[in-house]
Formats: structure tokens, sequence, C-alpha cells
């Protein structure tokens, strides 16, 4: 917990562990002293490093380790970091990978939105230095454009671009609102979390942290992230709509989008039925016939426009934490 006499924040980095036997240790060693708590969470690792990990307790106090005996994919070995780190009286929940892509210089930058008052969640966004975003292989820059627009429209959350980033930071009290059963447990982890925070009205800011890529690979496929997202997003997106325009509230962008809806069907039912009915007779509809479908179609796009309009100014703006004035050491 925090010390009641300062007004530093308890703070803990998860790390989930996978083959990384040959950058852990650097990347705990980079890890500032004034973080709190660092859990490792080895996921069934086949390699060593839950050995290092063990040694580089005996120096270094602050290190939590928790075994999974089973690999249970990079979000379900955040969520039992996440729980871990609540355990033990975290504040702020930092994400880091164990491949040592994510440089600890940029720590405090992340966290400091939520320090401040003015966010729930962070991440990083490589896409605001682009004189660095070269250094991103070019298949997944292209990806995560695409992927981005379609987490924005799931999620709800029009202002944040790059969703893969895994660099992310969420303050303690957000963790148990969300929920952790529809949290995708491997690479989809990132997109679904940002959707359940959506559902949570959680605010969330992007960070700018420049693009770092050595000669690894990423085990995310685009062609996978392309063939299985979108179908899981579309759902992110119709329950996300229902809670928030349906159960929670009855707003004009549920009238517009209701109605938008209902225009556009009875437009394409009518148009459909008399572009039938002409071909089969061999007589051209009237203008009046093809008016009744063309004005509903028309009218119901714009609805449908506008609905989006106002989805795009409902983005959360009121964090569900308050914090203020508070610093790191």
């Amino acid at each position: 917990m925090r010390n009641p006499s300062t007004s530093t924040p308890s703070i803990a980095i998860v790390i989930p562990g996978y083959r990384c036997e040959s950058t852990i240790k650097e990347v705990i060693h980079n890890i500032p002293e004034w973080v709190s708590s660092i859990v490792y969470v080895d996921d069934c690792s086949p390699d060593q490093a839950l050995e290092m990990v063990r040694g580089l307790q005996r120096t270094d106090h602050r290190i939590v380790v928790v075994e999974h005996q089973t690999n249970q994919g990079v979000g379900g070995a955040m969520l039992s970091g996440y729980q871990k780190a609540v355990e033990l009286g975290a504040e702020i929940l930092i994400k880091m990978d164990s491949d040592g892509q994510m440089e600890a210089q940029y720590l405090s930058k992340l966290v400091q939105p939520i320090l401040s008052g003015q966010a729930d969640y962070t991440k990083g966004n490589r896409f605001l230095h682009f004189s660095k975003i070269t250094s991103m292989p070019f298949l997944r820059r292209i990806g995560n454009i695409g992927l981005s627009f379609l987490v924005k429209v799931a999620s709800g959350y029009w202002n944040v671009f790059d969703p893969t980033n895994g660099y992310t930071a969420m303050h303690a009290s957000a963790f148990p609102l969300l929920d952790t059963d529809r949290i995708d447990r491997r690479f989809f982890f990132e997109s679904s979390l940002l959707a359940e925070l959506g559902v949570i009205r959680a605010v969330v800011r992007d960070v700018p942290i420049p693009a770092r890529y050595g000669t690894e690979k990423s085990s995310l496929s685009e062609l996978d992230a392309l063939i299985n997202f979108p179908s899981r997003l579309a759902k992110k997106f119709f329950r996300r709509i229902l809670i928030q325009y349906f159960i929670r509230d009855f707003s004009a962008f549920s009238l517009f989008s209701i109605l938008g809806l209902i225009l556009i069907l009875f437009g394409t039912i009518w148009g459909a039925y008399y572009w039938l009915q002409s071909i089969r007779m061999g007589v051209p509809a009237t203008t009046g016939t093809v008016m009744i479908a063309v004005l509903p179609l028309m009218v119901g796009v714009q609805f449908l426009i506008q609905s989006i309009a106002l989805d795009i100014q409902n983005v959360p703006q009121e964090p569900i934490h308050h914090e203020n004035n508070l610093h790191l050491d």
C-alpha cells in the first residue's frame, strides 16, 4: 500500500514470461527503484527463465513470482499478474513484455496521466513518432492501421491508436470492474481489454512511445489477425452498443440508429421487390416507386452517420478514479 507519509503511489510491473531467458535479466535490471513490485508470471516457459528470475529474487526483494502449470497465453498471464499485484496493494498496474522491446525510460511518462487523474488506462502509441515508425515491419504497420480502426469502432475509443501496443498502465481500481471472463487469453488480449474498458467507461489515453524492434519475430501472424480479429471485434461492438445505448441509457444515438436501420431496411426491401417486379414484367418502375425506395435509404444513411458522430463525441472523459498531484520520487 502507499506510504501515508509520502505521495508516492505503489506501482507494480507485471511481466508475462515465455521463452525469455535471453532477455529477462536485462528487463528486470532496467526497472527503476520507484517501482514497488515486479510480478513475473512464468507461463509454463520451457527454458531457464524461471530459474533466472528466482536467482534475481535473492538481491531484488521486489520480485514476486507467479507460476503457471500450463501455458495460458499472454492474456492469461497478465490476468494472473494483475490479480497478484492487486493483492500486494499496488495502485497502478503496468504491463511490460519480457522481450526487451519496452524501454524502462518511458515508464514515468506512461503512468503520468494516471497519476494526475487524467486517465484510468494508458497505452503506448508507436505511430506518434513518425520519424521512428519505419523501424516497425511493413506488414505489421499496415495491419496495425486497419486493426486500429476496427478497435476504435468496437471499443468506442475513437481517440486512441495502435491497439496492439502492449506497453500499458492501469489504475488498480479499474481491474475489479472488468469482466475478465470476456478478456481474451491469447493475442487478442490488448484489443479485448480495450473493449471491456469501454464497457465500464474508463478513460484511456495514448502516450507517445517510439517503436523498438530487434531481430525477433512477432508470434502474432498478420494473416491470423486479419482472419480472426474482425469477427471478435464485431461481437465486442454489438455488446458495447447494447449495454451503453439500450440497457444503461436511451439517447439520441439509440433513436437515430433504430430509425436509420428501419428506413434502410424498408428502402432496401421495397426497392428490391419492385426492381424484381419490373424485370419480371418488363415494365420500368415509376418515378414515385423509385423515390419511395431511394428516399428512406438516403435518410436512413444520414441517421446512421449522425449516430456515428454522436458515438465519437461520447468517448469517456471523466476518469473512474481521481488522484491529485501524485509524483514519482
